[in-house]
């Protein structure tokens, strides 16, 4: 059995909390590789330690707050391991508390005593100026096959040493920086949200919103958050989207300062896929795309960007007292 633990290098409770549960898990006869949280601020980094994981890995630890839950969702994101986090960050509102111990809690997993929350991650797809759109009409491509192309490609440029399991820490001018995009990548994963935002230059961008074909709205302001439910917790309820049960399965797409009294969050179904279009050379020169809160940057101005539920979800392990109405209350509410 293969766990990987993934620390906040930053915290010394979470380092002597990862080394108490190695030598436990070794001593079950466990194999445990040590990840730290600064090895993996971006996309780079978290290809290299991805090349270096065994080719199964059962379940994933996190021991830090909700960014080092993400770096690991990112890192894990063509494996179905189910992961248990634990707060030892900031903000912990994807994590259990260890009140009783980091050891007994693992045990609970172990022992498969923990419920499964499998929390739905968006697909997102990109379309910069200039290149072919799979989903027109008016051409033969498959879209499968071509978000699939360049993934190869980009493989050849990871750097195997750009960090290591176990140490490695990320240059700070690179960290929140996934440079997939510069690399060709065109499709994208997110356990929170995505979202399309004016340039450095601060100009409010105008955008289309279409859903599943049909055209729904156009806007000027900030830009745009297409949110999970898990999302509708972050970026999403900063821009005033609702608090929403983990279960539902949908998107919530929340207008960014609109420049309207009449723009509203949509709520949509899974099935359902969200189309950006930009509507001038000056709007999509000056969008912005950040995926669960990293900057994506392109080669070429932005042009239309897909997103639609991912068909695989993440699994995380949650205790009995980790109710998410318990959580708003204690969190958002202060009661």
């Amino acid at each position: 059995m293969n766990i990987l633990v993934v620390r906040n290098n930053s915290n010394p409770q979470a380092i002597d909390a990862s080394l108490l549960l190695v030598t436990y898990l070794t001593n079950q006869g466990i194999s445990a590789f040590i990840v730290d949280s600064a090895s993996l601020g971006n996309d780079q980094g978290r290809a290299a330690i991805r090349a270096q994981l065994p080719a199964t890995v059962d379940m994933a630890i996190v021991l830090g707050g909700d960014g080092t839950v993400l770096h690991t969702v990112h890192l894990l994101h063509d494996r179905q391991a189910p992961i248990l986090p634990v707060n030892f960050g900031h903000m912990g509102f994807l994590a259990n508390t260890d009140a009783e111990g980091i050891i007994p809690l693992v045990v609970e997993a172990l022992a498969g005593e923990l419920a499964e929350e499998r929390r739905t991650m968006l697909a997102i797809e990109v379309v910069c100026e200039d290149e072919a759109d799979p989903y027109d009409e008016d051409n033969d491509l498959d879209p499968e096959t071509f978000w699939a192309l360049s993934e190869a490609a980009y493989a050849a440029t990871v750097d195997p040493d750009a960090a290591t399991i176990g140490g490695a820490l990320m240059p700070p001018d690179k960290f929140g920086v996934n440079l997939r995009g510069m690399a060709g990548i065109r499709r994208f994963y997110a356990l929170n949200e995505v979202a399309i935002t004016r340039g450095a230059l601060g100009r409010i961008i105008e955008l289309s919103l279409d859903i599943s074909g049909i055209p729904v709205s156009q806007m000027r302001g900030d830009g745009l958050v297409v949110s999970t439910a898990t999302g509708s917790t972050a970026y999403a309820l900063s821009a005033g989207g609702p608090l929403t049960s983990p279960r539902f399965d949908g998107m919530i797409a929340v207008p960014l300062a609109p420049h309207t009294l009449r723009a509203r969050t949509i709520v949509t179904d899974r099935s359902d896929v969200i189309e950006v279009r930009f509507e001038s050379p000056e709007s999509y020169r000056e969008a912005t795309l950040f995926v669960d809160g990293e900057i994506v940057p392109f080669e070429r101005p932005l042009h239309k960007v897909y997103v639609q539920c991912a068909p695989m979800p993440v699994i995380l392990l949650r205790d009995s007292d980790s109710s998410f109405y318990r959580r708003i209350s204690r969190d958002f509410f202060g009661e």
